[in-house]
């Protein structure tokens, strides 16, 4: 069970670039969660996810040997859905359909948490330097709220400033 939560589902096998493929298999889950509960069903499964993953991060950690094995991708889950949540959170708040989730937001939050996850700024240096579980769920969380943050920005820009 810790290997199938750890590698996503086993999307944590696929290569090249498993951390890609994970957080891409991220987001129909994320927009079935936000079509099912909106923002408070996106947050309360990111945060059970959070629990679930560290316990089996450290589990597939512990059997397999390494320290941040590359097929544990559930913490890039973690991260994008993070990442998601300015979104979820503004569309409840315009009164949107649940089930719309517009590209331009979503694309944009999975590029930036890639980049972010990639270069692991600040925080996420830290914790992706403690080499255990909750270090490797940790630099995503941190990724993905920088990106959610850059995310917030760019709809602050694109709907306040330019109006679109």
């Amino acid at each position: 069970m810790s290997r199938l939560i750890a590698t996503w589902f086993y999307v944590g096998y696929l290569r090249p670039a498993s951390g890609t493929w994970g957080s891409a298999a991220a987001l129909p889950f994320g927009f079935v969660l936000h079509g099912l509960g909106g923002f408070t069903a996106l947050a309360i499964a990111t945060i059970a996810l959070f629990a679930i993953g560290t316990w089996a991060t450290a589990a597939h950690m512990e059997a397999t040997g390494g320290d941040d094995p590359s097929e544990v991708v559930v913490d890039e889950v973690v991260g994008q859905w993070v990442a998601l949540w300015p979104l979820s959170i503004g569309l409840a708040q315009a009164g949107v359909d649940p089930w719309v989730f517009p590209w331009p937001g979503w694309v944009a939050a999975f590029f930036l948490f890639r980049f972010f996850d990639i270069f692991k700024l600040g925080p996420a240096a830290w914790a992706d330097r403690r080499h255990d579980a909750l270090g490797v769920m940790l630099d995503d969380v941190f990724a993905g709220i920088y990106a959610g943050v850059a995310v917030a920005l760019g709809a602050a820009l694109a709907h306040g400033v330019l109006g679109v």
